[in-house]
């Protein structure tokens, strides 16, 4: 591959010739790839990052300086500085060799711009796999190219998928320490691809690489391995595609009303999907009140539109009743509301998940009391799901939510940040587990079995009845009862007579 100083001037000539292809480059690029590498411990991620750093000149010269100061006594057989150093800047990653924390570097070419994160492989330090994770577009996961698919390989790979990655690189890292062996990375591709298939991925690039060596990273390894014809590194994420926030119709979770005198009323947070321009009709839940958008302001001026990623204040037509935690939404495009949803989480603490426990979950600005039923876990070595009634720590399984109040939530495929929520335990205000909410559950209303326990979900005042029955007072081990708003029979009541 060229050079990239030959590359941005290559890219200059091109402009000179063709300057009418100048806007339509400048647009398509305006938002960095997001990506993560992850895979097991000692697998190469921090050296890779740190050579793609080095290679696309992202490394300024006194940082190269210090690196090379800070690389004494640690020079690889090569001479080479050790480029782990770019990314591992805590003491303790420097003392042990191994990344702990989350590290986000920039870089660019010549088409377009990067934002990585460097996240650690030991399974102690999941949840920050997870936290790097959660913002990306892409995954590089490596694999030494020597030990194949390990169990962590399995786990980040199926943690990046639940998060809703859909695009993975499979860097076959060390490939110069077998020979650059073919046989031996074609058999690690295809017991990889059959993995991914269980977790629904197909956009797979799997690229042989020495990051050390810099080869098929920035530049093309074909010297050293002539049977590959494949992209680098570098040639791949110039061409992957950044994940859509369009998905879903317009979402505001409010963060704060501004209230800065008696003529002004505004709705502040910032845009989680959709768009959003003055004259729109929007509805604020779980209230169900309807107004229409009258100004958009931000810290500057007044917006003619907003789009995902806008930190904005919205301004409505008439007075109405919203609080922090309250959602706007567009009004022909609504999330789901409800008492009852089904989601996938992910177990950060060593004290698991409790079944039946009550948990504080937060999403956006909105917290609320939650009781958590595990229900299944993944075996990571078989990729099937088991029955269980406990999720310990870096447990990946199902679960179902029950809440006192209604819940708003878009499934997380279609939204991230509607989508998404993380458990705090209430005695320790520790974050016990992150989660992705997979839909409201069919069973909300009437009768359905939990856990060994009838669930019946009634209307309010039906329900409080049967509480008061004595048949249900001698049986309050066997079954439970919750109530329904009549908003929720209704949508019941209609959801059946659809389906007869």
């Amino acid at each position: 591959m060229k050079g990239i100083s030959e590359m941005t001037a290559a890219a200059t000539a091109s402009a000179i010739a063709a300057p009418a292809l100048e806007p339509v480059q400048a647009v398509r690029d305006t938002r960095p790839l997001r990506l993560i590498t992850c895979g097991s411990v000692d697998d190469g991620k921090s050296t890779l990052i740190g050579r793609l750093l080095w290679d696309t000149k992202a490394v300024k010269e006194d940082q190269a300086a210090t690196l090379r100061r800070d690389s004494t006594g640690k020079q690889n057989d090569l001479g080479l500085p050790d480029f782990a150093l770019l990314l591992d800047g805590l003491q303790a990653e420097r003392e042990q060799g191994i990344t702990i924390d989350v590290a986000y570097r920039y870089f660019a070419t010549d088409k377009r711009s990067f934002i990585v994160a460097d996240t650690p492989g030991h399974e102690q330090y999941t949840r920050n796999m997870a936290t790097g994770a959660s913002t990306a577009d892409l995954a590089i996961l490596l694999v030494d190219a020597r030990a194949g698919i390990l169990e962590q390989t399995r786990r980040h790979a199926t943690i990046a998928s639940l998060l809703g990655i859909k695009q993975f690189v499979l860097a076959i890292n060390k490939i110069d320490l077998t020979n650059y062996d073919r046989v031996g990375f074609e058999k690690i591709t295809a017991e990889f691809r059959e993995f991914a298939l269980s977790l629904g991925v197909k956009q797979i690039t799997a690229i042989p690489m020495s990051a050390l060596k810099g080869e098929n990273v920035v530049y093309s390894g074909e010297a050293s391995m002539p049977w590959y014809g494949g992209p680098t590194l570098v040639e791949t994420l110039e061409l992957a595609t950044v994940r859509s926030s369009q998905t879903v119709g317009f979402r505001l979770s409010v963060q704060r009303v501004s209230r800065p005198g008696e003529s002004f009323r505004g709705y502040q947070g910032t845009v989680a999907g959709g768009s959003v321009k003055p004259g729109d009709s929007v509805m604020i839940l779980p209230s169900g009140m309807v107004a229409n958008v009258s100004k958009i302001v931000t810290f500057d001026l007044v917006r003619n539109a907003a789009v995902a990623g806008d930190a904005i204040t919205l301004v409505l037509d008439r007075q109405v009743d919203v609080a922090r935690g309250d959602m706007i939404v567009s009004i022909d495009s609504q999330p789901q509301v409800g008492l009852s949803f089904d989601a996938q989480i992910v177990a950060l603490q060593p004290e698991g998940i409790e079944a039946g426990k009550r948990y504080w979950l937060k999403s956006g600005s909105r917290r609320q009391r939650v009781q958590v039923q595990p229900v299944a876990q993944l075996q990571l070595k078989t990729g099937t799901w088991t029955s269980a009634e406990t999720l310990y720590m870096n447990a990946i399984g199902k679960v179902h939510l029950a809440f006192d109040e209604a819940a708003i939530f878009d499934p997380y495929e279609q939204n991230r940040s509607s989508g998404a929520f993380i458990l705090i335990d209430p005695d320790t205000n520790n974050t016990v587990a992150g989660g992705m909410i997979s839909g409201k559950r069919s069973e909300l209303g009437g009768i359905h079995s939990d856990g060994g326990r009838v669930i019946l979900s009634l209307p309010a005042d039906l329900a409080d009845q049967i509480m008061a029955s004595e048949l249900f007072s001698n049986r309050r081990d066997e079954a439970e009862v919750r109530r329904m708003t009549a908003a929720e029979a209704s949508d019941l009541w209609s959801h059946a007579a659809s389906d007869i």
